[in-house]
């Protein structure tokens, strides 16, 4: 895997992870930067220094690198992933276009607005193995051009927990379901260095725990001090997953301190009845769900000068002759924790309309729930970032 295209993302996500606003949440910078990197090769300036400079790569050679990323994570045996672009059967395409969008993936709008809602449902739910249904975005008439990325992983641990029913009577999750038992999962592991403690710049002390499935994907769990901002500790999950050897092992963190002490964050010395050291990990299913209006961050995605008026040639005059804008960006993405494995999907899509008709004013879901900890899944060989989450507190399982 291209070690300047994990960077990128994990740049992105990590971006992204700070600028969340509390509650239950998760995204996929890997979903939306292929479909940045598509449009930064197909923009025209301004917009095209400002989507380069937001994935990290050269316009130019941006859209290939989206199509062998996507290809690429196709090939890992926990993930699927696929690109798809559709056009207007009556918009005029420009000669370039073939250089710029890859044809292979592209289907057509037919401007029955029903019929093209059901086509690009389906393609969502198949690509996401019926974990995600819809689209996210709306088909309207003013619609030109879809890109769109959809991913899914579901791996299973390689050493699964136990799940009880319980009921929490101290801590910060105590008060907020009253009378509610979560279902608890709790796992006892021999190996020591699943548990790393970091010092991460703006989040201070960082313990993060990793979760291995029996493949290619691994889950980390991330605990920052108290007094740590939600938003930091998240950005510095996503980081640390880069650098999994970093920080202080478990090995070395095991012989600090005396029984009942804290020697990192959520991390106390307890005591087993095995002869070798362990851990004793337990935390909540759970299982969240968030649809993310891109365009309400579009200067942090380089979205800002190719959603403003663009005059009688449009921003793309690469993929058509006819004004281009972009009018939706938006994504739906899921993450579920669950006794025996991890599974999550995002679909992420961007809409094109006609400059000359009036943008569509899409509705808006936002989740703001109080969250204690993060999570990451990543390639495990690569580290490319899939998804980065934050817990508030349990769920129901689905």
């Amino acid at each position: 895997m291209d070690t300047d295209v994990v960077k990128a993302v994990t740049s992105l996500t990590s971006r992204w992870a700070r600028t969340l606003s509390p509650g239950n949440t998760v995204v996929s910078g890997l979903g939306l930067w292929p479909l940045l990197a598509l449009l930064a090769t197909a923009a025209d300036e301004p917009g095209r220094s400002e989507l380069a400079a937001a994935t990290g790569v050269q316009a130019d050679g941006a859209a290939a690198k989206a199509v062998e990323l996507i290809q690429t994570v196709d090939d890992v045996a926990d993930l699927h992933a696929a690109l798809g672009v559709w056009l207007h059967q009556q918009l005029k395409l420009s000669e370039s276009f073939d250089s710029v969008i890859p044809t292979d993936v592209t289907g057509t709008l037919t401007g029955d607005l029903a019929a093209d809602k059901a086509k690009l449902d389906a393609w969502a739910a198949e690509h996401t193995d019926n974990l995600i249904r819809e689209m996210p975005i709306e088909v309207t008439p003013d619609l030109a051009v879809v890109l769109a990325s959809a991913l899914s992983l579901k791996t299973t641990w390689v050493l699964p927990f136990k799940e009880q029913l319980r009921r929490l009577y101290d801590g910060p999750w105590s008060g907020t379901s009253s009378g509610t038992s979560w279902h608890w999962l709790e796992r006892t592991d021999r190996d020591l260095d699943t548990v790393r403690l970091y010092d991460a710049p703006g989040a201070g002390r960082l313990t993060v725990i990793t979760v291995a499935g029996d493949a290619d994907v691994d889950v980390l769990l991330g605990f920052g001090s108290p007094e740590a901002a939600q938003s930091d500790v998240l950005g510095a999950l996503v980081e640390s997953s880069y650098e999994p050897t970093g920080g202080q092992s478990g090995s070395v963190l095991v012989e600090k301190g005396e029984r009942g002490d804290e020697v990192a964050p959520g991390i106390r010395i307890g005591a087993t009845t095995d002869p070798t050291p362990d851990v004793k990990l337990s935390l909540p299913s759970f299982s969240v769900k968030v649809e993310h209006d891109l365009l309400a961050q579009r200067e942090l995605f380089g979205l800002t000068a190719v959603t403003s008026d663009p005059g009688p040639s449009g921003h793309f005059s690469a993929i058509s002759p006819e004004p281009l804008v972009v009018g939706q960006a938006k994504q739906t993405v899921l993450a579920r924790f669950f006794a025996t494995g991890f599974e999550a999907a995002a679909v992420t899509a961007v809409g094109l309309r006609r400059a000359s008709m009036p943008t569509h004013q899409a509705r808006r879901l936002d989740v703001t729930l109080d969250r204690p900890f993060g999570f990451v899944a990543v390639h495990r060989e690569s580290r490319l970032p899939v998804v980065a989450g934050w817990l508030a507190e349990p769920t129901e399982p689905e």
